[in-house]
C-alpha cells in the first residue's frame, strides 16, 4: 500500500512540474464578454467573404476582437489585446501591413499570427492570442462568443 501511495505522490509531483504549466506572464487578459454577430454581406465585414482577410471590431473582449477569414469555410476570432500585457492603450493589436500579422503598440512590439494565434519569434513572452468561439449560422452570418 505504501508503494501505491508513494507512486501517486510522485506522479502528482511530476504533474505539477513548472515546465508544463502555462507561463504566468500570459494571464493578463480578463474573461471579457464577447457577444458579436457578424454578417459578411454587410460593408463593414465584406472583407471576411474572402480568404486571408481580417477585420478589427472594437468594443468587444479586452481591447476589441480580430476576425480572420482563414479559408472559405473557417472564420477565426481572437482577442485584440496582447496577452503578454495587462490591457492598455498600447496593448491593442493593430495591422502590421504584412498579411495575417498583428503587432502590439507597446515598446516590445510583440507580433502574432491571426492564422495560428501564436506569438512570433522575438516576442518577449511565449504567449498565444486568446481565441473566441465562432458559430456559422449560415448565409454568411457568424456568431462570435466566449
Amino acid at each position: 500500500m505504501k508503494k501505491v501511495g508513494f507512486s501517486f505522490l510522485f506522479l502528482a509531483f511530476l504533474a505539477c512540474n513548472s515546465d508544463d504549466s502555462p507561463n504566468s506572464n500570459c494571464n493578463f487578459l480578463f474573461d471579457a464578454g464577447v457577444n458579436l454577430q457578424v454578417n459578411t454581406n454587410l460593408p463593414q465585414f465584406s472583407q471576411l467573404a474572402f480568404p486571408n482577410n481580417g477585420v478589427f471590431v472594437p468594443g468587444q473582449g479586452n481591447n476589441g476582437v480580430w476576425l480572420w477569414r482563414l479559408n472559405s469555410t473557417s472564420l477565426l476570432a481572437w482577442d485584440a489585446a496582447d496577452p503578454s500585457h495587462a490591457p492598455d492603450v498600447c496593448s491593442t493589436l493593430t495591422e502590421s501591413g504584412t498579411g495575417d500579422i498583428v503587432i502590439c503598440g507597446c515598446d516590445d512590439e510583440n507580433r502574432y499570427s491571426l492564422t495560428t494565434g501564436l506569438g512570433l519569434q522575438g516576442n518577449t513572452q511565449p504567449c498565444t492570442l486568446q481565441p473566441y468561439r465562432v458559430d456559422d449560422l449560415g448565409n454568411g452570418v457568424y456568431f462570435v462568443s466566449n
